[in-house]
């Protein structure tokens, strides 16, 4: 029984998922991503006692700053920060482990002094020297830090003697996206990483997976057995995937235009989610397990042939408008942006996956800028009854059972069905059964990148994507990026700010004799 109890004592304890000691290093340290996300979001997790009584925040960035007026810095950002509360006391203990170096992103002196630095921080603080590098920069220097990285050794888990890494621990590097701009991009830096971290020891990140409600997605499918014998071809008729935004570029002009929404949210946030409703049971929920089973969804989605470019994909950019009763303007008034840009800012697709689960059942995904409202949900739509029994009393045709999982603003899951109005007599309406995580735990949710920085310290790769998982994206894209570059766009702008998308996109969905959902 004592055997039993202590095995069960340390189960508990491998649950709680403590970090060990470890320099969080970040890249870009004075960029939006770290001060209004990452350095927040470290500092929660502190807050919650999530983090090791041993660890370090280093920003490394160009800009000139001393350790004193970054902090206040970023201390003015927590206290900004709508999802962090801040406490003094708190903070005042997580200040004291910020640090700042100065350096261009390609100067070899800069790493030099990192290495010094940490290797100081290792003695004073007992960090065991493990690092986690948190490339938080413009993908044009994800090339140079790396190469840096290799020519001080800061990346190499047992360095030669001498040298300023550690001579013990761990070294990983986070990569945020774009993980390339293209297929060949992506292979290039894939190589480039390979060549000085370990796939072991690389997380390419996509913060939607984060997201409690695509975490528990797994759950939802695998815990339960009232799902997963129907998650097939028999009982589905189609899948809708959809990330609406309201919001505009954010002055983000000149990554967009380069970019686009494919590049920005097609090829990593709308695969990612289709793979992990796809997927089959993994044997285990473990990183390669899990990651195993999305690339063979990836590889069984029938690739876009180019000359169906024009039927099964939509792309859009959207013209001024009004948003929330607010006046905004059109896509080619933004800042940085080209007056006559054929850039899109809205994307819905249809693919098809080639399987024995899946094989006749579309999936559509879409995504846009400046649409009615912010909203992330999969809705799985299932078969509408084979015989009408109802058509006696006027229902000739069924509302189908629609299974909803919303990922944002307000995480949860909802199921509708057919149900019989009180009274006499029969009259049919559908309702909806809601869980909602907010009432239904009364616990404070994690944000995406609280999660996902506490699996990369703890060294948990089952959140982030695999070289191959990247490549096989890329490759599912690149016939819609190549034909959008040889075929002229449509009249641009082609829909309103407000609006939800141009009117090719509804034909693309009724044409199948379908309709996109009303958000």
């Amino acid at each position: 029984m004592e055997t039993l109890l202590s095995e069960r004592l340390r189960e508990g304890l491998r649950l709680r998922r403590q970090p060990s000691p470890c320099a969080v290093v970040i890249f870009g340290g004075t960029g939006d991503l770290a001060r209004r996300r990452l350095i927040p979001d470290l500092y929660n997790l502190a807050r919650k006692g999530l983090l090791p009584a041993a660890f370090a925040v280093v920003a490394f960035a160009r800009r000139p700053n001393s350790d004193e007026t970054f902090r206040e810095q970023v201390r003015q950002a927590v206290e900004e920060s709508p999802e962090v509360p801040y406490d003094a006391a708190v903070w005042e203990n997580f200040a004291g482990r910020i640090t700042y170096v100065q350096s261009d992103y390609d100067d070899l002196a800069g790493y030099d002094r990192l290495g010094r630095h940490l290797s100081d921080l290792d003695g004073r603080m007992g960090l065991g020297g493990n690092r986690l590098f948190y490339l938080a920069t413009p993908p044009s220097v994800y090339h140079d830090i790396i190469n840096r990285l290799a020519a001080s050794r800061l990346g190499v888990r047992a360095p030669r003697p001498g040298d300023p890494g550690p001579a013990e621990g761990w070294a990983r590097i986070v990569i945020e996206k774009p993980f390339g701009s293209d297929l060949q991009t992506a292979r290039d830096l894939n190589w480039r990483v390979g060549e000085v971290f370990d796939e072991t020891q690389v997380f390419r990140i996509d913060h939607y997976l984060g997201k409690e409600t695509v975490q528990n997605l797994m759950i939802f499918r695998f815990g339960n057995t009232i799902f997963e014998p129907i998650w097939t071809r028999q009982y589905i008729d189609h899948v809708q995937i959809t990330m609406a935004e309201s919001g505009g570029i954010a002055g983000r002009g000149g990554y967009y235009e380069e970019a686009g929404v494919a590049r920005d949210m097609l090829q990593n946030h709308l695969l990612q989610l289709l793979t992990l409703v796809a997927m089959e049971p993994p044997a285990a929920i473990e990183a390669d397990a899990v990651r195993d089973e999305k690339v063979k969804i990836l590889h069984a989605v029938r690739p876009v042939d180019p000359d169906e470019v024009e039927r099964t994909v939509v792309r859009g950019q959207y013209g001024p408008g009004a948003v929330d009763g607010r006046a905004v303007p059109g896509y080619r008034q933004e800042e940085r942006v080209d007056p006559a840009s054929v850039t899109p800012t809205y994307v819905a697709a249809r693919f098809e996956i080639e399987n024995w689960r899946w094989a006749g059942v579309p999936f559509y995904l879409r995504t846009g800028k400046r649409l009615p409202k912010r909203v992330t949900e999969l809705a799985i739509q299932f078969a509408v009854p084979p015989l009408q029994l109802f058509r006696q009393v006027g229902m000739d045709e069924m509302e189908p059972n629609v299974l909803t999982l919303n990922i944002q603003p307000d995480e949860g899951i909802s199921l509708r069905f057919a149900a019989k109005v009180p009274g006499q007599a029969i009259r049919i309406r559908a309702v909806n059964m809601d869980f909602n995580y907010g009432t239904s735990f009364g616990v404070e949710e994690p944000t995406a990148y609280e999660r996902l920085l506490l699996d990369a310290m703890i060294g948990d790769r089952t959140l982030f994507a695999r070289r191959d998982e990247v490549e096989l994206s890329w490759a599912l894209v690149m016939p819609i990026l190549e034909s959008w570059e040889e075929s002229r766009p449509p009249d641009f702008p082609n829909y309103e700010a407000g609006e939800w998308g141009p009117e090719a996109a509804k034909a693309l969905i009724e044409r199948d004799g379908r309709r996109w959902r009303r958000l």
